[in-house]
């Protein structure tokens, strides 16, 4: 199945060289091709500043990586956005190391096993995609209360954007999920 639907995927050899050694590396790390890749390498000029920022916010932030995938993951399913629901909740598994968060997330974030802060952090992030006309400083003040750090809050108004960014490009392309990222980290690990 190609990694999306709707435009043509470029093929790697005609990509520019620093495209291409970005979708190798990747490949490399992961042991396939994630679609994502291959499909934003649709325009090269895009794909650079997407990961370029995409690196920024999982390398410079206040947040630790599994609390990054929890508020893509549920994001991507207030968009209904299949690609980023799999592939993300995917790495949320991993990081996480909880093999049914992701599902959890994905269909109601309200009802999943979390912390209160981190129901804040997602309450947030959910009215950020639904509602960004009405964040207010008292949604600040609320995440604050739950110990979250100016930067954090940046940090969570920050992937939360991207992601719907992102999420909103997905579905336009119709990209799809590795068949790799269903099955990852389903089972919990053993000590």
């Amino acid at each position: 199945m190609p990694a999306m639907g709707n435009f043509p995927v470029p093929d790697l050899g005609d990509l520019p060289t620093d495209v291409r050694e970005r979708i190798e590396e990747e490949t490399d790390r992961a042991g396939f091709t994630p679609n994502v890749f291959s499909a934003f390498a649709y325009k090269p000029s895009h794909f650079r500043a997407f990961f370029a920022y995409h690196d920024a916010l999982v390398e410079d932030t206040d947040l630790a990586r599994e609390e990054i995938e929890m508020i893509v993951v549920t994001v991507s399913g207030v968009n209904d956005c299949l690609y980023c629901i799999v592939a993300h909740g995917a790495l949320l598994r991993i990081y996480a190391e909880a093999p049914k968060l992701a599902d959890q997330l994905a269909a109601n974030h309200r009802s999943a096993d979390l912390s209160a802060a981190h129901r804040a952090m997602l309450d947030f992030a959910v009215k950020m995609t639904e509602e960004p006309g009405t964040v207010e400083e008292a949604d600040l003040d609320r995440l604050r209360d739950h110990g979250f750090s100016d930067e954090a809050i940046w940090d969570i108004g920050s992937v939360t954007a991207y992601y719907n960014l992102s999420n909103r490009l997905a579905t336009m392309a119709d990209m799809r999920p590795n068949d790799e990222f269903y099955a990852m980290a389903r089972t919990p690990r053993e000590e």
